[in-house]
């Protein structure tokens, strides 16, 4: 799918791309964004405009260090992760630009809400963008509110966990599903991090290619404060989501002590009776059970009698107090 935008009175107007002709038709786009294509679209991009755009399977292929860089023919390819913040889970996709004089083409496999909130602010705010290069920022700058928002939720998600953990009785299964919480907005933790890492990257390869106007250039510069300030975010979060995952695993263990003082408890307790059973049982010449008329009620009596007395110590102790 080709989406296609051109300025008109300072707003950005969406045109989608069906065939090779309504491309030919856009002599002066400043944005065409490609999303899925087919062989056949970017084959149509490459005979209207002389630009090759990368298939969407070589887009992870290269090195960290070969992300950013200017081709013999003069135009900028930029390789960005933008995050995709979903309910079920979290990912980063990889998007590729490619930046001519006048216009900026970009591919990726899916669309994505970064994508689609410039795409509003740009119809809504007339002059919010003038050319390729303001296209390219604002999608930068929106990156980062949107990794905000995403922090935003994990924080209030970990506020949540955070309640259940410190609840005065906390079962096994809260804790279970505490865990699952704690590991989930770590990995979205994780992405967003690596998210505004490879923005930063991207806003200083183009500061120090020299394209940007002053004003771009302090515009790059305000969106890289904020990114600063969302990575302290994400380090506070990492402290805070070991410091759940410590608590939730001391309280499973607290748990689980519990259950084995229980079968401490029971073992002493029951240690003295096993021994008058042991002693009566042997074989004497005259047992007293079989000898004696109140023979067996006075063992079964000495027998509870030997167990209470070590119940009622640890009473006493308090050690058989649940807390």
């Amino acid at each position: 799918m080709i989406n296609l935008f051109v300025l008109q009175n300072g707003r950005l107007s969406q045109e989608q791309v069906e065939d090779r002709n309504e491309l030919l038709q856009y002599s002066n786009p400043i944005w065409i964004d490609v999303v899925d294509p087919e062989e056949e679209e970017l084959l149509w991009i490459k005979e209207a405009f002389g630009v090759l755009l990368p298939e969407l399977d070589d887009l992870g292929d290269l090195e960290a260090s070969a992300r950013y860089f200017e081709a013999d023919d003069g135009h900028l390819h930029i390789r960005t992760d933008f995050l995709l913040d979903e309910e079920e889970t979290s990912r980063n996709v990889r998007v590729a630009f490619v930046m001519t004089k006048q216009v900026l083409f970009s591919i990726h496999d899916e669309d994505l809400p970064v994508f689609r909130l410039v795409r509003l602010r740009a119809r809504l705010r007339p002059g919010s963008v003038s050319n390729a290069k303001d296209v390219l920022l604002d999608l930068y700058s929106t990156d980062a509110e949107y990794s905000a928002d995403a922090l935003e939720e994990v924080y209030e998600n970990l506020e949540q966990a955070g309640k259940r953990v410190l609840q005065d009785d906390i079962t096994d299964h809260d804790a279970e599903e505490v865990l699952e919480t704690i590991a989930k907005e770590e990995d979205t933790n994780g992405r967003i991090r690596r998210n505004v890492m490879d923005t930063r990257r991207a806003l200083s390869f183009l500061m120090r290619s020299k394209l940007l106007s002053d004003e771009q250039q302090e515009e790059a510069r305000q969106i890289l404060r904020d990114i600063d300030s969302l990575e302290n975010h994400t380090a506070f979060l990492f402290d805070k989501i070991n410091f759940l995952m410590d608590a939730t695993v001391g309280f499973i263990n607290l748990n689980q002590s519990k259950i084995i003082k229980i079968f401490s408890v029971v073992s002493v307790a029951l240690m003295p009776p096993t021994l008058l059973a042991s002693v009566w049982g042997m074989n004497f010449r005259y047992m007293p059970e079989l000898e004696q008329t109140w023979g067996y009620p006075v063992a079964i009596i000495s027998m509870v009698i030997s167990a209470m007395i070590p119940l009622g110590y640890f009473r006493h102790k308090g050690w058989l107090s649940s807390r």
